[in-house]
């Protein structure tokens, strides 16, 4: 189970905000909170719990600063710095920045990030507990983003899909999609070889058991997951297709429409998410702290 951290911060006073949960199959907000202020040991409990609970919780208008944000995240555990050194934050390399936004000919964050189904790192050893995304710079249209909860989606296969990929482990390689098509008109910047030697292909369950509810979920996603081990390449086509029909699925879904200064916080443990894009003029800029989970069992 991951160490959640209970800080010397008890002293702090109890802030009065609310948990609301949401319509949809997952998620909450959770209002009149102020993450520019440590939170009590008590105020933080109630935080963690809700992260387990709705598996992704927005904190509305949040007006804090990197160090702020960084700080929070640590709370839950080790931050993870992003393979793609360019679009880090200066003199916080523990955000990394999500924008379209081009200057002096250069991008300032990655421009097309999450453009298919996936959870943050699944392609180390160590993914993602969860990611912290703040809102920076929102455009006038587009930019929502969508989770699906695959523990959900686990507890609703069909029996036949279950048993087949009962004990099954698949490849994940963070450079699977890089270069894809779809990615047209974006590019990429090249990879190192420092930079490969850090996304290595690494290989978790199929299905995996959360650390600390015990849930079961889903835990391939079209992204980053290349094949499942120790069955024909066709086969693992198959179902690897069939898996990701099933996981997004409308009822499993909770489609965030950002407004400013959120921020959002959601559980790659137990979620894909996908970023639905906006129009190429329109400006949109992010900040993504990333706390690392455990090895998936």
């Amino acid at each position: 189970m991951p160490a959640v951290s209970l800080s010397s911060a008890n002293h702090q006073p109890a802030q009065n905000f609310a948990v609301r949960p949401f319509s949809a199959a997952v998620g909450a907000e959770i209002i009149g909170l102020d993450l520019s202020q440590p939170l009590n040991d008590a105020d933080f409990a109630r935080v963690h719990q809700a992260h387990l609970d709705y598996n992704v919780v927005v904190f509305r208008d949040q007006r804090i600063t990197p160090q702020q944000q960084i700080d929070f995240s640590c709370r839950f555990g080790v931050l993870q710095i992003h393979v793609l050194k360019q679009f880090l934050l200066a003199n916080h390399p523990e955000v990394f920045i999500i924008s379209n936004i081009v200057e002096n000919g250069q991008p300032i964050g990655l421009g097309d990030a999450g453009k298919f189904w996936h959870s943050d790192l699944s392609y180390k050893e160590f993914p993602s507990l969860g990611s912290m995304l703040l809102a920076q710079e929102l455009p006038e249209e587009g930019g929502d983003t969508l989770f699906a909860s695959q523990q959900l989606a686990y507890e609703t296969l069909p029996v036949e899909l279950r048993q087949a990929i009962e004990g099954k482990r698949a490849a994940h390689s963070y450079t699977a999609r890089y270069a894809d098509e779809v990615f047209k008109g974006i590019r990429r910047p090249t990879l190192t070889e420092a930079q490969l030697a850090e996304v290595k292909a690494v290989v978790h369950p199929v299905v995996r058991t959360h650390p600390e509810t015990g849930r079961k979920g889903l835990f391939v996603n079209e992204n980053f997951t290349t094949h499942i081990l120790d069955i024909p390449e066709d086969e693992s086509r198959q179902i690897l297709a069939e898996l990701y029909s099933h996981s997004a699925k409308p009822e499993f879904i909770y489609r965030h429409q950002w407004q400013p200064n959120d921020m959002v916080f959601w559980d790659n443990r137990a979620l894909i998410h996908l970023a639905t894009g906006c129009p190429s003029h329109l400006r949109r800029r992010m900040h993504r702290t990333t706390i690392q989970g455990d090895v998936p069992f």
